[in-house]
């Protein structure tokens, strides 16, 4: 399915520690600018909550309706130079953003178009860097080198937003955004400094068809029977989750009556699971000996079972306690099955697919989320808040159905269980 394998670079060891610092350091920014364009639109702006909520709106449709057309012809190009690309795109969209706020000719529509092109390049540089990654590094070390990313993803999460609320508490609306744009010129530059050749890209298909082309992620899904039963597996999973989560705020700070500094407890402390999940990816597939598809489908349950705790919390601090556990548990669960998914994803696509699977997956995410929060939103109207948090809980538990249960995928074969040589250094010397 994937043809013979591309020898990884020379120095990719080094490579692999200059992208994951790049990455670590992007992602902090985001983490500490989260949530500074509506803070902005409400602060500076004085617009109201239906134009918030547009913006994200506005976002989210702009951002995919750019990506699409563009992940076939990033498929046929070098990934470094447009990971570059975007990251200087937001930082220039961002950066326009305190400069427009200082000569006091802000607009709301700059805002949308930041936020259309920020969300955009998002896409854009996951998709090239998904690809990126696959061919610099060996698969026997892929999952670990995953598992990096996925810490410094909770890391950044962790230690992010307080960051972001003190910095606008001491300096100012703009300050998070201003760090936001400065993280991602600093991520341009880390890529820059890779210094190992980029492997060719694969070649055009011969006769490529314009619509072909734009839906060849989801065409290729489809016809991979596990990626597809993964692909909804995890549109199910993340759109019931996300429909519970803006009810479980609803449920903390109304019903429970959690003061402020309790409900950020209850967001900052369940990111540490997150970190511990990921770095224990790497002792259960080398030194434990289990099998990636074993910790894809263990962990791929264990997720499941920690939403449907969360409305049965009681007020004061047993409610509290018990809502930190369940989210903690959930997101050591996720810490661990999100790394080893996307190895198997990049084992399992071929590299004339890699950019297009990517970004077909990310966009629907992106659609199919927004539309399960509008849903739970319209059932905790119809019921009760309690109500639809349960039903979210049952959809994420029926979710494991749709886990790989029966694959006769040779992919899954692949052995990236096997401790690497002594002498190779692995990624743990990296």
């Amino acid at each position: 399915m994937n043809g013979p394998a591309v020898p990884a670079p020379a120095g990719w060891r080094g490579d692999l520690r200059r992208l994951w610092t790049a990455y670590s350091i992007s992602e902090l920014g985001s983490a500490v600018g989260s949530g500074a364009l509506p803070l902005i639109a409400v602060l500076v702006l004085d617009v109201s909550a239906w134009q918030v909520s547009m913006l994200a709106v506005v976002a989210g449709i702009a951002s995919a309706a750019a990506a699409v057309p563009l992940a076939p012809w990033i498929e046929i190009h070098r990934k470094r130079p447009v990971m570059i690309a975007a990251d200087l795109v937001r930082f220039t969209v961002l950066a326009s953003v305190p400069l427009t706020v200082w000569l006091g000719a802000l607009t709301y529509q700059q805002l949308c178009v930041v936020a259309a092109v920020q969300t955009g390049g998002a896409i854009v540089f996951a998709a090239a860097s998904g690809a990126h990654l696959k061919r610099l590094v060996p698969e026997p070390h892929r999952t670990q080198a995953n598992s990096r990313f996925e810490t410094s993803l909770w890391s950044a999460t962790t230690i992010g937003p307080p960051v972001g609320g003190l910095l606008v508490s001491w300096l100012g609306a703009t300050a998070a955004v201003t760090v936001d744009a400065a993280t991602f010129l600093l991520s341009a530059i880390g890529v820059g400094r890779l210094r190992s050749r980029e492997p060719d890209p694969p070649p055009p298909a011969a006769g490529r068809r314009w619509l072909h082309e734009l839906s060849g992620g989801w065409q290729y899904i489809a016809g991979h029977r596990d990626l597809k039963m993964l692909f909804w597996n995890a549109m199910s999973f993340g759109g019931a989750l996300m429909a519970a989560s803006p009810l479980i705020t609803v449920v903390m700070l109304r019903d429970l009556g959690f003061t402020p500094w309790q409900y950020g407890l209850a967001l900052g402390i369940p990111c540490v699971g997150g970190v511990v999940g990921s770095l224990a990816v790497t002792p259960l597939t080398r030194r434990v000996g289990w099998h990636p598809r074993s910790v894809l489908l263990f962990f791929g349950v264990a997720r499941t079972l920690w939403l449907g705790v969360m409305p049965l919390a009681p007020p004061g601090t047993a409610g509290l306690v018990l809502i930190i556990a369940a989210d903690t548990l959930l997101l050591c669960c996720a810490g661990v099955f999100n790394p080893t998914f996307v190895s198997y994803r990049m084992r399992a696509t071929a590299d004339t697919h890699m950019t297009r699977v990517a970004t077909a997956w990310s966009i629907s995410s992106k659609t199919v989320q927004p539309v399960c929060i509008a849903a739970g939103g319209a059932l905790a109207a119809a019921t009760s808040t309690r109500t639809a948090i349960a039903v979210a809980g049952v959809a994420v538990l029926a979710s494991t159905a749709l886990l790989p249960w029966r694959t006769e995928d040779a992919d899954w074969s692949a052995d990236d269980t096997a401790e690497p040589p002594a002498t190779a250094g692995g990624i743990r010397g990296a």
